[in-house]
């Protein structure tokens, strides 16, 4: 991967909410603990660099939601908030594209090449990565910008944060997108 001014990559954070603070609600154990300094250290590197930025933010429809809009869980989190000029795109569903008018955005941007971080990898970014692919984006995942948490079995077994991550990560890796490093990304940017 090469990443240039002239490819003008954008990237997609999806989800970094103060919502997700909330560990019980999601499942009571989280991995990567560093995924959102991680994003930031992105979102800087593009912030320097005039590449195009759009801030994904879930508005759950559930009002007992952290991430429901009335709730100040819904906010996104200091290390990532958008700027004057950055775009916000509001979504209720698991992907970005969803009754969004994100790919019109990109399009209307010649925009074809995507690295996408944030919450949750096995939720709304993995669902986001899928949908890019499938619509004919070049789609890059940051594995250490990304962060799940531990789920329950249809049985109840339990598994953990990192099991559901690295699976999810798998599940994605070469179908749907080149799954990357904050590392790997930074020496092609910068």
């Amino acid at each position: 991967m090469h990443i240039s001014r002239i490819d003008r990559p954008a990237l997609i954070l999806v989800d970094i909410q103060k919502g997700f603070d909330n560990i019980e609600y999601w499942g009571g154990q989280r991995n990567n603990p560093c995924a959102e300094e991680n994003a930031s250290h992105i979102l800087q590197l593009w912030r320097a660099n005039d590449l195009p930025i759009f801030h994904i933010q879930h508005c759950s429809s559930n009002p007992a939601s952290p991430l429901h809009e009335g709730n100040a869980g819904n906010a996104f989190k200091d290390e990532v908030k958008p700027r004057g000029g950055e775009a916000i795109i509001k979504k209720s569903v698991n992907s970005a594209f969803i009754g969004t008018d994100l790919k019109e955005r990109l399009d209307g941007d010649n925009i074809s090449k995507l690295i996408i971080v944030g919450l949750t990898t096995d939720h709304c970014v993995s669902t986001t990565t899928r949908m890019a692919g499938n619509l004919g984006f070049e789609t890059f995942l940051v594995a250490d910008a990304t962060a799940t948490f531990s789920k329950r079995g249809i049985e109840g077994e339990d598994y953990s944060a990192e099991l559901i991550h690295a699976t999810a990560l798998a599940s994605l890796k070469d179908e749907f997108a080149t799954i990357i490093t904050v590392a790997m990304l930074v020496r092609r940017v910068g």
